[in-house]
């Protein structure tokens, strides 16, 4: 999180439709002009450049996430995924495995980037045991973008990450929230934010990553990309879940101390895809 200067500078207003939705990415602030005596901070050019990278960063990664990312309906709450093989006609899309679990006779469908929506199924994948993680497989003769895969063991405390996907509500003014469900594409959200913890300690079904971003109801299984635009984890779990500190129980039944629970639970969850990738090759 930043602290509030005295001093911002305007960088860029990126404004762009997506399949029938807007994304709005807004990084602004206010600073003293630097070439007044009366100016407390001279930006160097270092600093433009700096701004500058953040700025394609952003718009990089939501191109990105926006071809990749699609939304998974079912009988339930909906959930979202990201697109990472395609096999002929068949794409492999990974999500959480509790997204897909409780729906009956494996109905569900695949929201895509173009607005179309196919019919999917569950994939069996016994290399994902003990993981929060499923494969739902559809197929079409359209070309979609596959996601490339990141290195999340390049994580450090403080790098900047993004998680896009499609939240079950929105708030519609200071008294209504609507859901989304029939909203399509409009509801695409891109988040941006840090990473808080990679615990050295397992949390259960193979989270260890904690990570600041806003993510709410619907974006179980959303991707989350490092600034490359590359997949390093999948979401699965909020902030300040209702079960308290119960829901940091470790793997080896211990639980965290008062104060790093604390710390835990201010941040949302992903499995790093790192954990994937081993899987894959037991």
């Amino acid at each position: 999180m930043l602290d509030n200067q005295k001093w911002k500078i305007p960088i860029a207003i990126a404004i762009f439709a997506i399949g029938g939705g807007v994304i709005k990415m807004l990084i602004s602030a206010n600073i003293t002009d630097p070439i007044t005596k009366s100016s407390p901070i001279v930006v160097k050019d270092r600093d433009s450049k700096i701004a500058k990278t953040t700025e394609l960063n952003h718009l990089t990664v939501a191109k990105l996430a926006a071809a990749v990312t699609v939304r998974i309906l079912n009988d339930g709450a909906p959930g979202s995924g990201v697109t990472i093989a395609r096999n002929h006609k068949t794409y492999t899309v990974i999500t959480c495995q509790h997204v897909v679990a409780d729906t009956k006779k494996d109905r569900y469908r695949v929201l895509l980037p173009d607005g179309k929506i196919y019919p999917a199924k569950v994939k069996f994948t016994p290399k994902f045991k003990g993981l929060d993680l499923a494969l739902v497989e559809f197929k079409s003769p359209n070309n979609y973008q596959v996601v490339k895969l990141g290195d999340s063991g390049q994580l450090l405390a403080d790098s900047s990450v993004y998680a896009a996907g499609f939240p079950n509500y929105q708030k519609i003014d200071s008294e209504r929230i609507e859901q989304t469900i029939t909203w399509g594409r409009r509801v695409f959200r891109l988040t941006s934010g840090k990473v808080g913890s990679i615990s050295p300690q397992n949390l259960p079904e193979g989270y260890s990553l904690g990570y600041t971003n806003e993510v709410t109801s619907g974006m179980s299984g959303v991707p989350v990309f490092n600034d490359k635009g590359e997949l390093v984890c999948i979401n699965g779990r909020l902030k300040y879940p209702v079960q308290g500190i119960d829901a940091f129980t470790f793997a080896d039944g211990t639980k965290p101390s008062i104060e790093t629970f604390e710390q835990m639970e201010a941040l949302s969850w992903a499995i790093p895809i790192a954990k994937i990738k081993h899987s894959n090759h037991k």
